[in-house]
């Protein structure tokens, strides 16, 4: 059976206590046969002295000498204290909270430890895969580059050895296309507007639009005495001497 509720001489509601409870608080006095009760099924409020004889009340309570047990705190279920100017209201049946398995646990602890490093790894990433496409396509200009080097070589002999700037298709020089390469396409040599001697290299199949189809020039500079690099590539793919 389930527990009693019960008003007090304030009108406070108390519960749920055992018929026991009851009956004990009944003869030292807390309640009296006029006092509202009510239990679950019963429609309302009703007096004790309505389930006397299924309690087994006595007619009158019974004073007991010694002290008193202590009255059960109020659940949070029921409704707190009513004011005396109110009528009494039924408590609802306390509501059992679903409990939380131990895979369900088990499910939050590891959100929460993971979306942190799923944070984190993000951020590492988004740092990470720029640098790593930034260092692939300075190794795809430093390969071409170092390709051309027999051809530095070649040119610097005919410059300066012949006194004159060789052209493709002379003096040995093969055509532009004959110096194409993984990542170089052509290969044009001779004098520049400036008139200094070099070549001009043409990259390709780099998979960067920002430098396929765009050129790099090497020159022997107005002494001819140092090679000197320069290019329309961005900076931070090209190796140190060829920035501007």
């Amino acid at each position: 059976m389930s527990g009693w509720y019960y008003a007090d001489r304030n009108r406070e509601q108390h519960g749920p206590v055992s018929s026991d409870e009851l009956v004990t608080h009944y003869r030292f006095g807390r309640v009296a046969l006029d006092s509202l009760v009510w239990r679950e099924g019963l429609p309302q409020w009703q007096p004790l002295r309505d389930f006397a004889d299924e309690l087994g009340l006595n007619p009158a309570p019974v004073e007991t000498v010694g002290t008193p047990p202590p009255v059960p705190p109020a659940p949070a279920g029921p409704a707190a204290a009513a004011p005396q100017d109110r009528l009494l209201r039924t408590p609802a049946a306390p509501v059992a909270k679903p409990g939380m398995s131990g895979g369900k646990i088990a499910l939050i602890v590891a959100a929460v430890l993971l979306v942190p490093c799923l944070g984190i790894g993000g951020i590492l990433a988004a740092i990470a895969l720029p640098a790593y496409q930034d260092y692939t396509l300075r190794a795809k200009v430093a390969q071409g580059i170092a390709a051309s080097q027999p051809l530095k070589q070649q040119v610097e002999a005919i410059r300066v050895g012949g006194e004159r700037c060789p052209g493709n298709g002379e003096d040995g020089i093969g055509t532009p296309e004959s110096y194409a390469g993984t990542y170089v396409t052509r290969a044009t040599v001779g004098e520049f507007d400036d008139g200094t001697c070099g070549f001009e290299l043409e990259f390709g199949n780099t998979g960067n639009t920002q430098i396929d189809g765009r050129k790099l020039w090497w020159d022997l500079g107005s002494d001819n005495s140092e090679w000197q690099c320069s290019s329309e590539i961005d900076d931070k793919w090209l190796p140190l001497e060829c920035r501007g």
